[in-house]
This record gives structure tokens, C-alpha cells and sequence, in this order.
């Protein structure tokens, strides 16, 4: 099943699965998809370990690397990461901090073991130039995609010119349209189910839509696909390919501590929420006494981006390593999509991957039987 944009790529199967977990990267690739890894909050030494990694483990298959160069943010101005970071420093209120770190310490989380060790500058284009600087030295990393906004000229035209693709997500219609216009090779159109940061507008309403807006640009679907059904339904939209984040968190390779698993196999589908405490743009997430206590009158408005996320860098790392100790669960960031609630068993990348793909043939047979019927 190859679309032309899985044959321009080399890749068996129109499935593009989004992680922050090096396993699942190589697993999926290995399986027939690709595997794109999700980079925000790297250092560049950080994400130079992980793709060396990956290089050794994906033998001839290829993977992506997703990172955040938003289009619009606080400091953007800055020249510097030195100057930005100054910036920011100078900008965080200390109310937020002291409100962010009594929320931490109700909860029972322990301290970060290495006071000096730095906060990401995430969300910036400064890092995220280093971040895509990094991956172009792959050769098996061939598709480069930005999560906020349409990418710099300047980036595009260097992923170009290294023979790579490159895409970006969209929430709304007119940011579709502003990709295409600068050149992207494909669009990541995500519904407000999806997790992370989303817009306004259903899959179901939006993909047709951005289908026929950016044609013949190649879309992927993304927001609401965690099994076969869910990817024959997008498919049939005129989509060339399926992007799937949420399914992954609970795979057997998932990088993730089992109090987190447990967050996410016991949560239905109206346990998330679309919120700005902790990037400072809304991102669905699970609710939590973290997320309630960003909204309410007598507290702190979240911040602006990158203000927000520089913010609440130390409690996201904290709450992923310490995701078991005290009642962390409860001020804990767990990004995911509505399609949580048909997460209830954990199984491999592979077995994932032949469940999809096998509940996507049963369902074109059901379809394709219908039209049969007198």
C-alpha cells in the first residue's frame, strides 16, 4: 500500500509515526512506516546521541526528525542564545516561578539532581537552526518536519539543497495554504483531536478541506488515528499517508515509566484538555491538577511562547523522570490525543503496526462488500 509520497520516500506503508523515543523510531521503520523523532527540548548533544543510535540500529531504513521553529514568539529578535536566554530570564514574572514551583512541591516531586545542569532554549529558532544543522549530517534522515508554523525561507532552501523533504504541521486551513506557498513538500494536517499543540477544527471536517485547498501538495492525516478504521477513513479523504503520535506512548519500546502508562490505559477520551501551561499555545494534554490550576481566577495567566515552556522545562523533565514518586501525576505533562481512550494494552511497534494495517484491509473488504450488495 504506497502512496507517491511513500514511494518518493521508499517506504512500504503511508504510516508516519511521530515519537520522542529512539526504539520507536527504529521499530517502525523497521515495520514498514517511518519513524520521525520528535526533537523539542534537545540539546544538540542530546539529539546527536539519539541519532547515532538510531543509525546504528535502523540498518537501510530511513526516519524524520521533527523539531519547533515557531513562526511568532517572544525574543525573537534576540541575535544571540545568550541574548535570548537574558531575555527570557528577565521576563518570567517571579510570581509564575514561585506559582510553578509550589504546585511541584504540593505534589511531592523531587528536585532535579543537577542544579546546573541548563534549562532547553525550546521553541526558539536558534535552537532549533542547531537541531536541523544536526540531522541534515544523517544520510538516512531523510524528511525534516517543523511542528509550529511555516518554516524560515532560509531553512527550507537548506533542507532542499541537502536533497531532503521537507513538511510542517497545521491546525487551520490558511496555514496549510502558507506551506504550500512556501514550497513545502507536504503538510502534517492535524484535527483538534490530536495531541500536543492543534487547532480549532475536527479531522474529519478539516482533512477534505486541506485536501483540496494545497492540491497536489501530499497531506497526512493526523488528530483521532489510533487503529485501522480510523486510517481507511482518512485515507479515503484523498490523504497520502497516516501521522500517529499518540499510539506509540504505551508501546513496549516507549521510553516512558510505568506510573506515566498507567495515566494514559486508564484515561478515557474525555480526559484531555486543550491547554497553554506549559508551552504558552494550547496543547491537548491529559488533565490535571497542573492544567486546572493554570486556568483559574486567583492564579498566573500562562505566559507567552517561549516564556511559558522555558517556564515549565524543569517540571516537564522532573515529572518524566519522577513520574511515580508522590502524587506527580497530578501537575505531570502527558501529551496526547482523544484517541487515548483506546489505549488500554501495551504491545510492540511491529504488533502495532500489523494490527493497523490489518484492521485497515478488513475494513476497505467491509466497504468494498457494501457496494457490492444488491
Amino acid at each position: 500500500m504506497q502512496t507517491e509520497l511513500c514511494k518518493q520516500l521508499g517506504v512500504e506503508a503511508p504510516v508516519f509515526a511521530f515519537t520522542h523515543c529512539r526504539d520507536v523510531v527504529v521499530e517502525v521503520s523497521r515495520a514498514g512506516g517511518i519513524g520521525v523523532l520528535g526533537a523539542v527540548g534537545f540539546s544538540v548533544d542530546q539529539l546527536k546521541e539519539e541519532l547515532d543510535w538510531i543509525d546504528a540500529h535502523i540498518g537501510d531504513h530511513i526516519y524524520g526528525v521533527d523539531t519547533a521553529i515557531p513562526q511568532k514568539y517572544e525574543g525573537m529578535d534576540s541575535s544571540t542564545p545568550e541574548e535570548l536566554v537574558a531575555m527570557i530570564e528577565a521576563a518570567i514574572p517571579q510570581r509564575h516561578r514561585d506559582f510553578a514551583a509550589r504546585l511541584m512541591s504540593d505534589a511531592g516531586v523531587p528536585e532535579w539532581p543537577d542544579k546546573n545542569d541548563p534549562v532547553s532554549l525550546s521553541f526558539s529558532v536558534q535552537q532549533a537552526q542547531a537541531l536541523v544543522d544536526e540531522a541534515l549530517t544523517r544520510p538516512k534522515c531523510r524528511m525534516i518536519v517543523n511542528a509550529l508554523g511555516t518554516p524560515p525561507a532560509e531553512i527550507v532552501q537548506q533542507v532542499h539543497d541537502s536533497g531532503r523533504l521537507i513538511g510542517a504541521l497545521a491546525g487551520r486551513l490558511k496555514h496549510g495554504i502558507a506551506h504550500k506557498e512556501a514550497g513545502l513538500d507536504f503538510i502534517v494536517c492535524q484535527g483538534s483531536e490530536g495531541g500536543g499543540h492543534a487547532g480549532e477544527v475536527t479531522s474529519m471536517v478539516l482533512w477534505p478541506q486541506m485536501v483540496d485547498a494545497v492540491a497536489p501538495l501530499p497531506v497526512l492525516a493526523a488528530g483521532g488515528i489510533a487503529n485501522g478504521r480510523q486510517m481507511l477513513a482518512a485515507m479515503s479523504m484523498g490523504v497520502q499517508g497516516v501521522w500517529m503520535g499518540s499510539r506509540w506512548l504505551i508501546s513496549t519500546e516507549a521510553q516512558a515509566e510505568p506510573a506515566q502508562r498507567e495515566s494514559y490505559k486508564s484515561a478515557s477520551s474525555e480526559d484531555t484538555v486543550r491547554s497553554r501551561s506549559f508551552t504558552g499555545k494550547t496543547a491537548r494534554m491529559l488533565k490535571n491538577e497542573w492544567t486546572e490550576a493554570w486556568e483559574r481566577d486567583d492564579t498566573p495567566d500562562p505566559l507567552p511562547m517561549p516564556l511559558q515552556g522555558y517556564l515549565t522545562f524543569d517540571a516537564v523533565r522532573r515529572t518524566h523522570r519522577y513520574a511515580g514518586v508522590g502524587d506527580c501525576q497530578k501537575v505531570a505533562f502527558n501529551p496526547v490525543g482523544q484517541v487515548v481512550g483506546q489505549m488500554n494494552s501495551e504491545q510492540s511497534c511491529r504488533d502495532i503496526m500489523f494490527q493497523l494495517l490489518t484492521e485497515y484491509a478488513d475494513a476497505l473488504e467491509s466497504v468494498n462488500a457494501l457496494s457490492l450488495q444488491e
